[in-house]
């Protein structure tokens, strides 16, 4: 399905900026939040395909926010974070997310995590 509503939560505005431009070029739709709050109340008003979540939020952590957009079980999550040990990967996947993206973002890899949660293929994409 093209133009699936992905929820961008990240308080880094430049990796906001980021993500948004990397999925609309791939033709998702996207809104975005800057903290869990935002990001929860968007998530009942209008329930996303995906969400990208950082780990590190000021308020929650992604972990303890992850299971509000779950609410809705069509809705996928992939953690993008800067927390790249062995055990946090192993902690963050076992809290229930959909994907693992470290960063600073490689944009191939995300957008292969992206496509693979929402069931896109990735053949045919813009390079």
């Amino acid at each position: 399905m093209a133009g699936e509503l992905i929820l961008i939560v990240e308080d880094n505005e430049k990796n906001r900026k980021l993500e948004r431009d990397i999925l609309q070029f791939h033709g998702y739709q996207t809104v975005e939040a800057e903290n869990p709050a935002d990001g929860i109340r968007l998530a009942q008003a209008t329930p996303p395909s995906l969400v990208p979540m950082d780990i590190q939020l000021p308020g929650m952590n992604g972990i303890e926010a992850l299971h509000h957009p779950r609410a809705d079980p069509r809705t996928r999550a992939i953690a993008v974070t800067a927390s790249v040990m062995t055990q946090d990967r192993q902690k963050i996947m076992a809290a229930g997310f959909d994907g693992y993206q470290a960063k600073p973002i490689e944009v191939t890899q995300f957008v292969a995590a992206v496509h693979t949660a929402v069931g896109r293929p990735t053949q045919g994409d813009p390079p």
